[in-house]
């Protein structure tokens, strides 16, 4: 950043020059910084991603709800306009992303493994998001 006319005056009695300033930002426990944009990471479990659910996450400036769809898979994208970083020298603000991770339980109890394996047998191929589609949405990140 550069502050015109605040640094040390000029030789004999010549204008000011400018002042530099140089910032460094710690990293956050919740957020990643991308230029005036802040990014979320999402966790939810794979009944939340199937289903669909209204969740609040973290901002800047306090808390947003955000509807998952039934089905959104990992990597899916919420923007949140206005909801990032304060631009300067200029108005407005970044955006807040908030990008889906589909999580897996590491342990699941008896009831649980049963309920899954079920629920993985009933499965199909038209169940499923193609490896077309899934390839399409990473790319497209």
């Amino acid at each position: 950043m550069s502050l015109r006319g605040q640094g040390d005056a000029g030789a004999m009695g010549g204008s000011p020059g400018n002042l530099f300033i140089n910032l460094s930002v710690k990293p956050h426990e919740y957020f990643i910084r991308r230029e005036d944009d802040v990014i979320y990471n999402l966790p939810v479990n794979f009944v939340q991603a199937a289903l669909g659910d209204e969740i609040e996450v973290p901002g800047l400036s306090g808390k947003h709800k955000i509807k998952i769809p039934a089905g959104s898979q990992t990597g899916k994208v919420f923007r949140l306009k206005g909801q990032g970083i304060t631009h300067v020298n200029k108005g407005g603000r970044g955006d807040l992303i908030v990008l889906l991770v589909v999580v897996t339980p590491e342990s699941l109890n008896d009831k649980q493994r049963k309920l899954m394996k079920e629920l993985g047998e009933s499965l199909t191929d038209s169940n499923m998001p193609s490896s077309e589609k899934w390839k399409e949405g990473l790319m497209s990140r």
